[in-house]
């Protein structure tokens, strides 16, 4: 069966990660291997560009695009800042029907085009937060590992450029080859969330020392239900105000931020200790331990059950030598 090639071009901008850039190539060589035992022909093209060989191309002719992949960065701020020549070039390639992808801090510099503005997209769950204030008007969902909105694909960790790869190959090709590219790479092709990798950090140097004061105490006293009045009497701040400047400095509302700081908590005794649940539950907070297990699930995006299983290896017996 003849299929027409799919054009795939791999920007290896400055710092980016590559084990991505080569990675990705590869995954799409094993694809066409793949395709070919099924009696296809090879579907993919990739080309992997280089920020001298874009200028090249730019320059001279350049066969038309299918996809375009913005790998993750390794290293350096160039995603933060990338150079008009870039940015010109990815606009002209979506214009001209190419799908555009970013991973992780790819995202930064897919956003600087204008493409991904009321989109709703993801990135690295660590560094959404200032995507957000950089970009606020794109829609950042760090809970999701990959987001297919048909000509943006977005994919979030720094290792989900396999899942990125995954997504083109089933899309480009079947399911099926799709499958069996994951069984031989050994990598789970189901459904993943990045919520199940997340870690709740504070951001603490938002500059607001009352703020600070009242994040300081609740971490000290995360076991406590909140109570907003004596948050806004600590900070010396009407609740409205205390509220207000809360949710700017952290993102979160008081109640949110105290289920987030119990649920880390959780999560660091479920990983590290060989508590029931119930005792966990009791430990970070909640007397009730369905409304523990469905914060869980809602912050998580799995069960502490499912937890346990994913981060949690079984301790072995081991057997003493007969003598």
């Amino acid at each position: 069966m003849t299929k027409a090639a799919v054009h795939i071009a791999i920007v290896h901008y400055p710092g980016a990660l590559l084990s991505a850039v080569q990675g990705l190539a590869e995954q799409f060589y094993l694809a066409n291997k793949i395709c070919v035992q099924h009696g296809m022909d090879a579907v993919f093209k990739t080309q992997i560009f280089s920020r001298q060989q874009l200028v090249e191309r730019v320059d001279g002719q350049l066969d038309p695009l299918h996809v375009v992949i913005l790998p993750p960065c390794l290293e350096g701020e160039y995603y933060l800042a990338p150079e008009a020549l870039l940015i010109e070039w990815l606009k002209e390639q979506h214009q001209n029907g190419a799908i555009v992808g970013s991973v992780c801090a790819g995202a930064f510099v897919l956003a600087e085009t204008g493409l991904l503005d009321h989109r709703r997209v993801t990135t690295h769950w660590g560094l959404a937060e200032d995507f957000s204030s950089r970009y606020p008007q794109v829609e950042v969902d760090s809970n999701k590992l990959l987001i297919n909105d048909t000509d943006i694909i977005t994919a979030g960790g720094l290792m989900s450029w396999i899942d990125l790869g995954l997504e083109l190959v089933a899309q480009f090709t079947n399911s099926q080859i799709m499958r069996q590219l994951g069984k031989f790479l050994i990598v789970d092709t189901g459904p993943r969330e990045q919520s199940y990798y997340q870690s709740f950090t504070p951001k603490l140097d938002h500059g607001d020392e009352a703020i600070v004061r009242v994040q300081h105490r609740l971490q000290r006293e995360f076991r406590k239900p909140v109570m907003v009045r004596e948050l806004a009497d600590q900070a010396h701040l009407t609740e409205r105000t205390f509220l207000r400047r809360f949710v700017s400095a952290t993102g979160l509302k008081p109640t949110q931020y105290l289920q987030r700081l119990r649920i880390q908590k959780a999560c660091e005794l479920i990983e590290t200790s060989v508590l029931p649940f119930e005792r966990v539950a009791e430990d970070v907070g909640y007397e009730d331990l369905s409304a523990f297990r469905k914060t869980f699930i809602k912050i998580t995006g799995q069960t502490p059950k499912e937890f346990k299983k994913r981060f949690v290896r079984p301790v072995q017996a081991v057997s003493r030598p007969s003598r």
